[in-house]
């Protein structure tokens, strides 16, 4: 079965062989290169139809419109961690990606038959894009959908992987001029993106690309009026080691700042830019840090390199002169990191005052439990594209918090931590208190799911085996949105996890021949959620297959799943619960800087959503919810 890539997922691959093909309504270009740790490509590392491509890689052209890419993934040097297909406009022809109909990535085996797809949909003015990029993890190769577009064009997204500014653009410029323009085919009218712009992957916003000495500008390329605009304008990441933006010299008059708006990101509806504009924000964040941290080292290696270099020759080891020269090798790394430290504070001040204006005007699936907006809550009518888990942060601006979105329905079960994990923060809480924790931060995720979706379009269903969860539980139990009470011993686990793997197993059936109408009658069809409290008490042997089962096979027919457990407690299973653990989406309900950033590589801070302590916001919300269950037509129990 095919994998629908949406853009940042990512999927294992089945083999090193694999074929690449690029579709597109008009004509494109298609290429690949491969890419090291850092994300850079070297020479003869970057690949197009008009040359040979490089080790393990092999471009070739199907037509203008249909290209074919093979991949030897075994003969990819072992320096190289990714190899990243792009896809560049011809000359000639339409400007921009918005201009035509969404290009196709389908990823398949030797075989022939796909194994994932991806379309690039969410462009706008880029004329280049970087599409997917298969990558090394523990030994073995995925694919992730990437949509990183570029406004500047191929000279830009070649300038992105690393390659020197002037090598960059004459790169781009022998690549297009390889390909003769489109005789008699022009392009829809379209006006040209801003020079010197990029877009954010999927088209989520633009992206100013910074020249030397020239200020970020954070105004959006594609609406009209200056200073109107929103700050989600997105600007490239410097080069490690390059001098940050300068502002305008002493005197002169310094240029406002544009005020942010809320979702102008690109997206079919006001929630699909709002969602796009965060991970906007998201990205804008990691790459921003991650140019401020590249310049702290640089200036560090510098320095260390000025000071050996000092030491290297007897006449200048000591006496003043030596003297004199440490000092202007440290005068000079205090003032590269104090430029970076500037760079770093205007980007993330933009950044904060972007925040302060997206974060009020999320809907509720993306808004914190202290956000106005749950005061005023309506039963929705439609599930919502995505929820909030919590959010993230980095050290440099603790303050500065992004909101972690995950789409709907989950691809993944969500494991929710109540043991110390190593958590340098957990040590002093008490092991009850942290259990009690995780026991309300589970309540608040699962009345969360239940609150974002119409009445009768999401199940909960509770094992706690112990008994010990009814005090964190008391939101769900007060209001009635529960079909059955939580299941307690051993018997409740196995009648539980029996019903719900035969509902696996019927949907997939009736899906696999295409016989819904076959599903047996009164079969609850609405997404369901198992939260099971202090696993694995009173499981056995068989109840740990079942869960795994549905852990693995439950999220594609809608059933997902809740942990809440402390991986210590199921080590006497061994390593039988390893592929379960790996297979979750771990957090925390402390704050704990757990998450991995594949992307540049960050250790962010989650911090979980908890309801504000003494709030009754999550009650009133369930107790709407449940009155508009109690009112429809037949009313019953979510």
């Amino acid at each position: 079965m095919t994998a629908e890539l949406v853009r940042g997922q990512n999927h294992p691959l089945v083999g090193p062989d694999l074929q690449v093909h690029v579709t597109a309504e008009r004509p494109v270009i298609a290429g690949a290169a491969l890419c090291d740790a850092e994300g850079r490509t070297r020479e003869g590392w970057f690949g197009h139809p008009g040359a040979a491509g490089p080790p393990g890689v092999s471009p070739a052209a199907g037509s203008r419109e249909s290209h074919r890419i093979t991949l030897a993934l075994d003969e990819v040097p072992g320096e190289a961690e990714s190899v990243r297909i792009w896809l560049t406009l011809t000359p000639g022809g339409p400007v921009r990606f918005g201009a035509i109909a969404a290009p196709r990535i389908a990823v398949l085996g030797p075989d022939g038959v796909p194994w994932a797809g991806y379309s690039l949909t969410g462009l706008d003015g880029e004329s280049a894009v970087t599409a997917v990029e298969l990558y090394r993890r523990a030994g073995a190769w995925k694919v992730r959908a990437v949509g990183q577009g570029y406004a500047g064009g191929l000279s830009a997204l070649c300038a992105d992987h690393g390659l020197p500014d002037e090598r960059a653009r004459s790169l781009a410029e022998g690549i297009l001029a390889s390909v003769a323009a489109p005789a008699g085919v022009p392009g829809p009218p379209t006006r040209a993106a801003a020079p010197g712009t990029a877009a954010a992957p999927g088209g989520a916003s633009a992206r100013p690309e910074p020249q030397p000495g020239a200020r970020v500008d954070y105004r959006h390329p594609t609406r009209p009026g200056a200073g109107s605009q929103a700050g989600s304008a997105r600007n490239e990441a410097p080069q490690a080691g390059a001098a940050p933006n300068e502002g305008p010299p002493d005197g002169a008059q310094r240029e406002e700042a544009p005020q942010p708006v809320a979702g102008d990101a690109s997206g079919w509806s006001m929630e699909e830019r709002l969602y796009n504009q965060v991970w906007g924000m998201f990205e804008d964040l990691a790459r921003t840090v991650a140019a401020y941290r590249g310049a702290v080292a640089f200036a560090d290696e510098r320095l260390e390199k000025e000071i050996d270099e000092v030491l290297a020759d007897p006449r200048t080891r000591t006496g003043p002169a030596a003297d004199a020269a440490r000092e202007r090798a440290r005068a000079r790394q205090a003032e590269l990191i104090a430029r970076a430290q500037q760079a770093l504070d205007r980007d993330l001040d933009q950044l904060a005052a972007e925040s302060g204006v997206v974060e009020p005007a999320l809907p509720p699936a993306f808004a914190g439990w202290d956000n106005p907006v749950w005061h005023g809550y309506r039963v929705p009518r439609s599930a919502p594209s995505a929820l909030r888990l919590g959010d993230l942060s980095l050290p440099e601006r603790i303050g500065l918090r992004i909101p972690m979105l995950v789409r709907l329905p989950l691809e993944r079960g969500l494991w929710i931590d109540s043991g110390r994990g190593g958590q340098p923060a957990a040590e002093v809480i008490d092991a009850e208190e942290l259990r009690r924790e995780a026991g309300l931060l589970a309540t608040a995720v699962a009345g969360r799911l239940l609150a974002v979706h119409p009445p009768g379009g999401f199940t909960v269903h509770v094992i706690d085996a112990a008994g010990s969860a009814a005090h964190t539980l008391r939101p769900l139990l007060d209001s009635g949105l529960l079909r059955e009470a939580p299941a307690r011993g051993a018997a409740g686990v196995s009648g539980v996890l029996g019903r719900l793997t035969e509902r696996v197993d019927l949907v997939q059936l009736a899906v696999r021949n295409r016989a819904a109408d076959a599903l047996p009658p009164g079969l609850d069809t609405s997404d369901q959620l198992l939260l099971v409290h202090d696993f694995p008490h009173g499981f056995d042997d068989r109840a740990i297959t079942q869960l795994r089962y549905l852990a693995d096979e439950g999220p594609a027919v809608g059933v997902h799943l809740l942990l809440v457990a402390d991986r210590e407690d199921a080590a006497d299973f061994g390593p039988l619960l390893d592929p379960l653990w790996r297979s979750l989406l771990r957090i925390t309900p402390i704050p704990d800087d757990h998450v991995a950033d594949p992307w540049v590589r960050h250790q962010w801070t989650y911090e979980p959503p908890h309801v504000p302590q003494g709030s009754a916001i999550l009650p009133r919300v369930l107790g709407t919810l449940a009155e508009a269950v109690r009112a429809r037509p037949g009313g019953r129990h979510v």
